[in-house]
């Protein structure tokens, strides 16, 4: 159990400082620039979110913290599960709308998603409002379920010190398929934006070898390696995603988590937050300049 949270606590090391670099780097982009790259904004709420998510993770499997006289358990676990759960629902619709953000920078004149070009940015900051707003109302069910561990029947335990009330059968299935419907849409607009962007690269392909045979010497475009970086960064996360959900469904339907199937469901929830941030970091030509610089 110690090596295991050894690595828990590697793995989350390095995501939060890949993810502070990006953040800070970002608020001086953001602060400077008078207009930034669209995908600027949403990279810098996916550095903050999976900043987050990777503190969260350290706390509860702190005990330290369950510790402290001066603040309840019950308000502790309360506390961190319903951020965890508003994160992890903010880091999907995150990753959506960065696929979207790209599908419509990368878009021709003639598509009819290029008439938003014009306004990205505040169409950004606009769909991030409603996002959050979203996801804080759709995990407020984690404040009314999530108490303190005890001896307590009918609880299912998620951490050392922190479990589930039961709740009704209907009332369960309800919040599951909710949650799932939500999960759904964003995956498959995900998939269906990385479907486009795939097309888009092979045009370039073949316009690249176009130019080649004409002894043009044909360079990557930035928004050829923002799209095949985007398009890791979606993969990534479907992957992950997929494992995570699998697992939250089966524990939730049978009403019991073992605890080496929480371990490796938090660890594969936590890849994704510790990998996008140096994802972003080696594919943005502005940040290599400057760790080239110094």
């Amino acid at each position: 159990m110690l090596s295991l949270r050894n690595v828990y606590t590697f793995q989350a090391g390095i995501g939060i400082l890949a993810n502070v670099f990006l953040l800070v780097f970002h608020i001086f982009t953001i602060h400077r620039v008078h207009r930034p790259r669209p995908t600027d904004i949403t990279t810098f709420q996916l550095a903050f979110v999976h900043l987050v998510m990777l503190v969260i993770a350290l706390d509860i499997l702190s005990a330290d913290m369950f510790k402290w006289p001066t603040f309840p358990n019950e308000l502790k676990c309360k506390l961190l599960f319903y951020l965890s759960r508003v994160m992890r629902g903010f880091s999907i619709s995150s990753t959506c709308l960065l696929s979207i953000v790209q599908v419509i920078t990368i878009s021709p004149s003639s598509f009819y998603l290029s008439t938003f070009k014009y306004k990205l940015t505040n169409y950004i900051v606009i769909a991030s409002f409603c996002i959050w707003f979203l996801n804080l109302s759709s995990s407020s069910n984690m404040i009314i379920y999530t108490v303190a561990h005890s001896n307590r029947t009918n609880l299912l335990n998620v951490s050392k010190y922190c479990s589930f009330s039961s709740m009704n059968s209907v009332i369960r299935k309800i919040f599951f398929m909710l949650e799932l419907s939500q999960s759904v849409f964003f995956v498959g607009i995900m998939l269906l934006s990385s479907m486009y962007m795939v097309i888009f690269l092979c045009r370039h392909r073949r316009k690249s070898e176009y130019l080649h045979n004409m002894s043009i010497s044909p360079r990557t475009s930035p928004a050829k390696r923002a799209t095949c970086t985007v398009l890791v960064l979606v993969s990534l996360f479907v992957i992950m995603y997929c494992v995570d959900i699998t697992i939250s469904a089966f524990s939730s339907i049978l009403w019991k988590y073992e605890p080496g199937i929480v371990d490796i469901q938090r660890f594969m929830g936590n890849i994704y937050a510790t990998v996008s941030p140096l994802i972003h970091i080696s594919s943005d030509n502005r940040i290599l300049g400057l760790l080239k610089k110094k």
